[in-house]
């Protein structure tokens, strides 16, 4: 066995280099013989010694050197193994199913506790599976995971041993698995926590409006007007200081703030109480006061942060106030509106956007109106009225309708079988884009979502767009127009246009036909003068009836045939009562021509029952489940369509399922209120 030993490599060329040498030394010892063969005779004599020297060391030192480095082999192996053992660094040696192998004493004391072999790891950090590993050779996986109050960053990396069954005789591994995992951990507890500490330590730039600061000043004496203004400072001031922030008053009625980002966690987690405290200052205003706050939280600079906090004070104004708007760089958050907000009696906004629209209006040769998908009377009637605008202007008008529903039928037969209007009054979404050119303007009524228009191309084939719309705001807005005219408070749409029509030009005169159309949507969308009402609503109602709108004719409209009566009742009876206060009911197979406005329908009368705070009714139609929400003011419904996808106003609001699977639909509607009663939105 001995004999059969041989060196390789540096070490053999090492041991072989006497023997060269020794070859030398002949070659000279030649060489001098030659020359003096006494002294060649001498030189042979050393040379025989040093070879026989030579000789003998190689032979004898070569068993002692082999046993020497098998020795230092063993040694090496375990300073090597105790080196890795007791190396400061977690590390782990797995199978490719996740059984440990070997770990060091680093990785024993994160666990905790001895581990068994073939224990798979994922039993003690169930991040460390299978399902992360990498599969293919010096592949490598990084990923962070929290054990033990401690956060760690694992890399994972698949260490190829190709051939190891061959050599190995205890394991033997499948030829397409030869590798093992190795991990090794790296604690980041200290390095998340000081990043956390920079994140928080943030500045967020915030603004804080008085919503309704002169309806509230005239509704309190004059003497006690100063003293209310000194408590809502005070209770502004005190709240935010509490968190470590600053306030600075700009106007009477406006605020900056500056607050760090975990005194804003702080805010969100008591849902802006701000906006509550201030509601219950009360020395004797019949109006209570309600705020509206805006914050903005940006990554970059201040600049921005303070951009973004004006874009979110805008937008919870527009939204109606009474509610905190958070936007930063991902997104925009919403919090509070629970509150209707109150009317103004003052006209002169709408008067000033009725002159607004007026000179856009004139600079146009067409003028191209359009309402939401699924064109209900609301939508229509303002359309209407804005065609009678134009056309008094005597511009070029075509109103975009794409499906009539059952209950629109009536009415848009009237116009179309009218000769009084031109033939090409209505248009479908492809004659609409035929249509658009640079001197034609786009209105679009009730609604402020581009996707949710008749024809959402439209928008972008002209520059000059206007929106009037009662539905609250959301981060989804037509943004290129150059009017806006959104006001929550209304009641309707027509409602909007029709005050809007007063001021638009003297000559203005609405046909019993037009005025018929408009009233009808305030009607249908006021369920009778019942919801959302207010002294402006009676007025536009009022204005209506003075050119002629007449009340039995469109009673006589808006009723029901024998199957969408039936139809409304079997939704009804499908109902069920959740949570003791929620009147969720279905509409399956109802086999008629409109059945989301029956389901609205529905959702309406079942408001009527005793005890219920808000009503859903899913429809199905047209590959999708529809849901018609409806509340009279406990329950802000508008928010929680906002979850589902949807929106609308702070007592009737809507959203769609693009499936018809009801079970799924409802369980996903009753997971949002548990959700967001939860979290006290509710």
């Amino acid at each position: 066995m001995k004999q059969n030993i041989k060196l390789k490599g540096q070490l053999r060329l090492y041991m072989q280099w006497p023997a060269i040498m020794t070859v030398l030394l002949i070659a000279m010892n030649i060489w001098i013989y030659k020359a003096d063969k006494r002294a060649g005779a001498a030189m042979s004599v050393f040379v025989i010694i040093y070879a026989v020297i030579v000789g003998l060391l190689y032979f004898y030192n070569k068993s002692l050197i082999l046993a020497d480095m098998v020795e230092f082999a063993a040694q090496y192996g375990i300073v090597q193994n105790t080196l890795l053992r007791e190396l400061s660094i977690p590390y782990v040696i797995l199978l490719d199913d996740g059984k440990v192998l070997w770990m060091n004493t680093q990785f024993r004391e994160v666990l905790g506790t001895d581990v068994r072999k073939e224990t798979h790891l994922s039993k003690y950090i169930p991040e460390l599976n299978r399902g992360v590993f990498p599969k293919q050779e010096n592949e490598s996986v990084s990923l962070e995971f929290s054990y033990k109050d401690k956060d760690y960053q694992a890399e994972i990396q698949c260490v190829s041993v190709e051939g190891f069954s061959e050599t190995e005789q205890l394991l033997e591994l499948p030829a397409e698995k030869e590798y093992f995992i190795a991990i090794h951990l790296q604690d980041v507890t200290e390095l998340n926590q000081y990043i956390r500490q920079n994140e928080e330590e943030k500045l967020v730039a915030g603004l804080v409006y008085i919503d309704n600061y002169d309806e509230v000043m005239e509704s309190v004496e004059e003497v006690r007007q100063s003293l209310l203004v000194a408590l809502i400072d005070r209770k502004i001031n005190q709240y935010i200081s509490a968190l470590d922030g600053i306030v600075k008053k700009l106007e009477k009625d406006k605020y900056f703030i500056v607050i760090k980002k975990r005194s804003f966690e702080m805010m969100a987690d008591d849902r802006f109480s701000l906006l509550e405290d201030v509601k219950n200052v009360n020395i004797g205003n019949q109006v209570p006061v309600t705020l509206s706050i805006g914050l903005g939280m940006s990554t970059d600079t201040y600049a921005v942060g303070y951009n973004f906090a004006r874009v979110a004070i805008d937008l919870a104004l527009a939204r109606g106030g009474d509610q905190a708007v958070v936007k930063n760089s991902k997104g925009i958050s919403y919090y509070g509106g629970k509150r209707e907000q109150m009317s103004k009696n003052t006209r002169v906004k709408a008067r000033v956007k009725a002159e607004a629209l007026r000179e856009f209006m004139i600079a146009k040769d067409r003028v191209i109106v359009m309402g939401h998908k699924m064109t209900d009377v609301d939508s229509f009637g303002a359309a209407i009225g804005i065609y009678r605008a134009a056309a008094a202007m005597e511009k070029k008008v075509n109103i975009v309708l794409n499906d009539i529903s059952m209950t629109l039928r009536p009415l848009y037969e009237a116009f179309k079988n009218n000769t009084a209007y031109p033939e090409n009054l209505f248009v479908n979404s492809y004659e609409a884009e035929e249509l658009a050119d640079e001197n034609t303007m786009v209105v679009v009524v009730d609604t402020n979502k581009p996707k949710m228009t008749e024809c959402e191309r439209l928008l972008k084939l002209t520059k000059t767009i206007a929106v009037l719309d009662h539905h609250r705001q959301s981060d989804e807005v037509i943004e290129n127009a150059v009017l806006s005219y959104i006001e929550p408070y209304a009641s309707s749409a027509c409602e909007m246009v029709a005050e809007v029509l007063q001021y638009i030009g003297d000559d203005l005169k609405l046909t019993s036909m037009e005025a018929n159309s408009l009233y009808a949507g305030i009607l249908v969308d006021t369920n009778n003068f019942v919801a959302r009402t207010g002294v402006r609503t009676f007025e536009a109602a009022a204005y209506l009836r003075r050119c002629g709108a007449d009340i039995t004719y469109v009673r006589k409209l808006l009723r029901d045939d024998m199957l969408s009566y039936r139809a409304k009742a079997a939704i009804i009876s499908s109902a069920e009562v959740y949570r003791d206060v929620f009147a969720i009911a279905r509409g399956e197979r109802l086999n008629i021509e409109s059945p989301t406005i029956i389901g609205a329908q529905a959702a309406n009368e079942l408001l009527d029952i005793e005890e219920i705070k808000a009503s859903f009714v899913l429809t199905e139609y047209n590959g999708k489940i529809y849901v018609s929400a409806r509340s009279i003011d406990e329950v802000n419904v508008q928010i929680i369509m906002e979850r589902m996808g949807g929106g609308g106003h702070i007592n009737t609001a809507g959203a769609q399922f693009e499936h018809t699977d009801m079970e799924r639909a409802i369980d996903a509607l009753k997971n949002t209120i548990n959700i967001m009663i939860e979290e006290g939105d509710i």
